[in-house]
């Protein structure tokens, strides 16, 4: 019977081993999930940040344009074009 004792005794220490590993890994899970939150929350700020960037540097380029700078004319012209078709097209489909 000590036998069986001595096994039952190794099975519960095992288990116990078990359980605190289980434990330890749902704690470790639980943190990586936070740091992936904030990491994705990160990313979208920075997202949101560069599209603010690319935004007021079409501003600048349109504005140089507007100024006079041959760098950007071309793309500024092509953009009112494309503006002006906009409204043609509104103007359009309000006289049906």
């Amino acid at each position: 019977m000590s036998e069986i004792t001595e096994i039952i005794d190794a099975l519960e220490k095992k288990v116990q081993k078990l359980f605190a590993t289980i434990d330890d890994l749902e704690h470790k899970n639980r943190a990586l999930q936070q740091q992936l939150q904030l990491s994705v929350e990160e990313i979208q700020q920075h997202k949101t940040a560069m599209e603010t960037v690319i935004k007021d540097f079409e501003a600048l380029k349109m504005t140089n344009a507007l100024l006079g700078s041959d760098e950007f004319k071309r793309d500024t012209k092509l953009k009112i074009n494309a503006l002006i078709r906009e409204i043609d097209y509104c103007i359009a489909q309000l006289a049906d």
